[in-house]
């Protein structure tokens, strides 16, 4: 019933997408000239987005925020967004800079341009919006590490107890009871930091009641709210477990074992899991990988402490349980980690030519170190249970030697008695004496240097966990290389602002032959580009010239020169369409002509992306 509730309000709208949403068209067309001002404007993704209050920013050709409607899906379609603009657009170029949050919870930002009539001349940056608020994203990312943590630790510990069944588990009721209430103080934390982390506000945003009321309604704080509710359930659980004395009675261990899964769903259904190709796969593979970490690296740290106060004869049924478990745990891993990562990188190239990639790579190394410590561990394992090993060996054979009454002579089993048959037993039956009991003092050293080499497992462990933390907000390199394939990705194309200082040898003064052009050429890139030129004088202020020219030449193929058909727009110099067909860095002589005699010539590179 509880997996059910969950998966319910988990997967409700989940469909195929790509982790991390990437833009895939705008209307108006990034970048294009438009005759009649727009209505609204519509953003189209690769994945269902979720808006935010301030999900558009338009900025008109003064660089004045222009006022918009509220911001709401197209036609009920999860993937767009679209907001309502005035009836009256002045003309000239607008810049729209916006921030949605993504199906898998990771909020991502850009801008585009678009004119009305012509384009007009800027030499302002793009305002993309707010940036992630240092403190915010650091207690964020330190409240999802430790998240982490608790949850193995949880889910370890208590599987450690119903499978391994320690007859003492005094030495554990501490560290489960500290991982239950830091998983659910983390959570808190990240429910009501969701808001301002999403919005790329302060801390202080946390405060919003109107933002955490968006928050519970979202994928991510359905999430957070599930989470919190199989906490309770957990909580509940672990008194009925503290109380109950046959850790091996199968409904324990089932009830143990949904709670996990529902736990680690809350995860799954939030994440890069929850997003991008063969979700349903995913998502499986996602919570079997969470549930064998938390049962692996929790019951590391569940041993490390029963090895301090447990007996070497209680050990040596312990340890041997603990390692099976873990080899299963591994093997889970393996398989899991393997499917996840060709699904997150999509090319080998992703594993050293993006962050997630080399991200991935670090943790390969690290768990590599981890698994080289489980060997070791696992010699340690095995000279601890050698003693038991021997002792079973012997045990049976010792009691048949024993004589029924003391000192009654020729009972079978003594030495040269008659056997069943009333034959003397054969040399070859003899038993010889039992192996002798090992020393008090060699089960303390196979103890401790079992405790040292798990001890080194758990802080190996430490460092997986905080470099699997990493990944999931990091950018997997299939969506990477997806969003790279598309539009732009959610930024501006590479608009160049070139300011071209020149001196004709006037006098001094505001109408002196000194000053600066300042060149625009939008969107810098081979084909139709628009090109402005703004010319200011010496003390910084706009003038007027009777001339402005520009011309365009690639040396290095022999094209041009171009000569651009700059005319006087008013104030500034312009033309809508410049072709330049080749990509490469180009050489733009601007000439500046201040009087009927006074003019100078200046040669800048520019660079024409493909």
């Amino acid at each position: 019933m509880l997996l059910g509730t969950v998966l319910v309000l988990l997967l409700a709208g989940a469909a195929p997408a790509s982790a991390h949403a990437a833009l895939r068209s705008t209307d108006p067309d990034d970048g294009s000239v438009i005759q009649r001002a727009p209505r609204h404007l519509t953003l189209t993704f690769t994945e269902s987005v979720g808006l935010l209050d301030d999900s558009f920013r338009v900025f008109g050709p003064d660089q004045r925020r222009v006022h918009t409607g509220e911001a709401r899906h197209a036609d009920g379609q999860s993937d767009t967004a679209r907001v309502g603009l005035p009836g009256k657009l002045a003309r000239g170029t607008y810049t729209v800079a916006w921030r949605v949050v993504s199906a898998d919870s990771h909020p991502v930002s850009g801008a585009f341009t678009f004119s009305v009539g012509k384009r007009s001349a800027t030499s302002a940056q793009v305002d993309t919006g707010p940036d992630e608020d240092p403190l915010t994203g650091g207690l964020y990312d330190a409240a999802r590490y430790l998240a982490y943590l608790a949850a193995a630790l949880l889910v370890g510990t208590v599987a450690f107890v119903l499978l391994c069944r320690p007859a003492d588990t005094s030495a554990l009721r501490r560290p489960l009871t500290a991982a239950w209430w830091t998983l659910l103080g983390s959570t808190l934390v990240l429910l009501v930091l969701r808001a301002p982390y999403e919005t790329g506000a302060g801390p202080a945003g946390a405060f919003d009641l109107s933002a955490l009321e968006r928050t519970v309604t979202s994928r991510p704080g359905l999430a957070l709210l599930a989470r919190l509710a199989v906490l309770l359930l957990t909580a509940a659980f672990l008194l009925r477990l503290s109380r109950h004395r046959d850790r091996r009675e199968p409904v324990l261990r089932a009830v143990g074992a949904t709670l996990a899964v529902a736990l680690a769903l809350t995860w799954a259904a939030a994440e890069h899991a929850s997003a991008g190709i063969q979700v349903p796969l995913a998502m499986t593979s996602s919570v079997l990988h969470l549930v064998a970490t938390g049962v692996w690296l929790g019951g590391l740290v569940a041993l490390l402490l029963t090895l301090r106060r447990a007996s070497v004869d209680a050990l040596t049924d312990i340890v041997p349980r603990f390692s099976r478990i873990a080899f299963a745990s591994v093997t889970v891993l393996a398989v899991t980690g393997l499917y996840q990562s060709w699904r997150g990188l999509g090319s080998l190239a992703a594993l050293t030519g993006t962050s997630y990639g080399r991200l991935l790579l670090a943790k390969l190394v690290a768990v590599t170190a981890l698994l080289l410590a489980a060997g070791y561990s696992r010699r340690w394992t095995a000279r601890l249970a050698a003693p038991a090993t021997a002792a079973a060996r012997t045990a049976v054979p010792a009691r048949v030697a024993q004589p029924v009454g003391a000192g009654a002579p020729g009972e079978p089993g003594e030495a040269g008695a008659p056997d069943a048959a009333g034959e003397p037993e054969a040399p070859e039956k003899r038993q010889g004496p039992p192996e002798p009991a090992p020393e008090p003092g060699d089960a303390d050293i196979r103890r401790r240097g079992l405790r040292r080499s798990v001890l080194v497992e758990v802080a190996v462990a430490a460092l997986v966990l905080l470099i699997t933390t990493l990944l999931t907000t990091t950018l997997p390199g299939r969506a990477q290389a997806e969003a790279a394939q598309r539009s732009p990705a959610g930024t501006l194309p590479p608009t160049t602002l070139v300011s071209v200082p020149f001196d004709t040898g006037g006098s001094s003064g505001p109408l002196s032959g000194r000053g600066t052009v300042q060149v625009t050429l939008d969107p810098a890139r081979v084909g139709e580009n628009g090109v402005q030129a703004v010319v200011f004088g010496a003390d910084k202020g706009l003038i007027v010239v009777p001339e402005v020219r520009l011309t365009f030449t690639l040396p290095s193929r022999k094209v041009g020169p171009i000569d651009a058909g700059l005319t006087d727009a008013g104030g500034y110099w312009s033309a809508n369409s410049v072709n330049l067909p080749l990509a490469g860095t180009w050489t733009m002589k601007t000439t500046v002509r201040v009087s009927d005699v006074d003019q100078v010539t200046v040669e800048k590179q520019v660079r024409i992306a493909p």
